[in-house]
């Protein structure tokens, strides 16, 4: 199910939902799906999968997933804040904006041990400057408990 946005035209949201979900293989592979999208936040969902599974005997998600996720909801935050900066540009132009984006810093705190069946991203752009971003994110349980959080730096341009 494609994520909506009251901001965003139908066609530029499908187009982030399809590069997020399905053009990205890593973000495939982990099966990360997004929940909305905005002008300066994102959320999405993770579903737990055995495969994901960092510590065998505990069944917690493994530190790396929750790291890549964090990234991965904060790069399409940034892309979400990009899009909505040119609004007077068509979407396909708006897309192609997405080409130079790179993480430069990441910093992740595990609060609490990953268990569960669902977990809940969210990502919001403290500053977009002409050549870095700035982005906080959170990585929640099913029950909305904290159990991660991060923050990152981009390069846009």
């Amino acid at each position: 199910m494609t994520a909506t946005s009251q901001f965003f035209e139908p066609e530029f949201s499908a187009s982030l939902h399809n590069l997020f979900e399905t053009l990205i293989p890593f973000n495939k592979l982990l099966g990360l799906q997004i929940d909305a999208i905005e002008p300066t936040e994102v959320r999405g969902s993770l579903r737990m999968r055995p495969d994901l599974i960092g510590h065998f005997t505990h069944q917690r998600l493994h530190g790396g997933v929750i790291s890549a996720t964090l990234d991965a909801v904060a790069g399409l935050a940034i892309m979400a804040a990009i899009g909505a900066r040119h609004m007077d540009e068509s979407p396909q132009a708006r897309l192609q904006r997405f080409g130079k984006l790179g993480t430069i810093d990441l910093r992740v705190d595990y609060l609490r041990p990953a268990k569960g069946e669902l977990f809940h991203l969210r990502a919001e752009v403290m500053r977009l400057g002409s050549r870095v971003a700035s982005c906080r994110m959170e990585f929640s349980d099913a029950q909305g408990l904290l159990l991660s959080t991060g923050a990152a730096a981009y390069m846009v341009a």
